[in-house]
């Protein structure tokens, strides 16, 4: 890891952290979240100019980022059934 994404994905974790109001024992998470949102960044910066299937069309732009979006993480929640 380079020292300056090292020095964003901190830079991003403590602001996750302040923006949380300083929760204690929650610094594996917003260390994970920060290299996340870290990733997403540099990927939006990378891809904005190298996908020629979607230069010069916002739309089409707008309809691959939401093709990427991960699912959910929910759980799915079991049907009941009344007797």
């Amino acid at each position: 890891m380079t020292t300056d994404r090292h020095e964003r994905i901190r830079n991003r974790a403590h602001q996750i952290w302040i923006d949380e109001g300083k929760p204690f024992h929650q610094h594996e998470r917003h260390w994970e979240q920060a290299i996340a949102d870290i990733n997403k960044e540099d990927a939006e910066r990378s891809g904005a100019h190298s996908n020629p299937a979607t230069a010069g069309s916002p739309k089409k732009a707008a309809r691959s980022k939401d093709a990427a979006k991960p699912a959910s993480r929910m759980a799915p929640t079991r049907k009941t059934t009344s007797k």
